[in-house]
């Protein structure tokens, strides 16, 4: 399942000095970090109506825009999707409360 993410994190990583009139991604990474942290909130909140509406085919195509948009977020940070998945695999098995009370 994260071999899909994991192939569109890479893309997006290969997009990052590509011509921003020819590519989405790199127009948005031209943009700066402020406005891809910007543009995966907008896509967050939109997610979150299409479930309280419970539209399931809004809500797929709207968590589909989050994910990319959130992989676009990292990579103009600089934080790589590798590590954000060794730190799910870090915390595998951890219960949710003991895992917020140890930070």
């Amino acid at each position: 399942m994260s071999d899909m993410l994991e192939r569109l994190a890479r893309t997006i990583a290969a997009r990052k000095g590509a011509d921003p009139d020819s590519s989405w991604t790199a127009k948005l990474l031209a943009e700066g970090p402020e406005k891809c942290a910007e543009k995966f909130g907008e896509e967050a909140v939109e997610a979150v109506i299409e479930a309280v509406k419970g539209d399931q085919a809004g809500l797929r195509a709207e968590a589909a825009d989050v994910l990319y948009h959130l992989l676009v977020m990292l990579a103009a940070r600089d934080v790589a999707f590798e590590d954000v998945l060794a730190e799910l695999e870090r915390r595998e098995g951890i219960s949710g409360i003991a895992e917020k009370a140890s930070r």
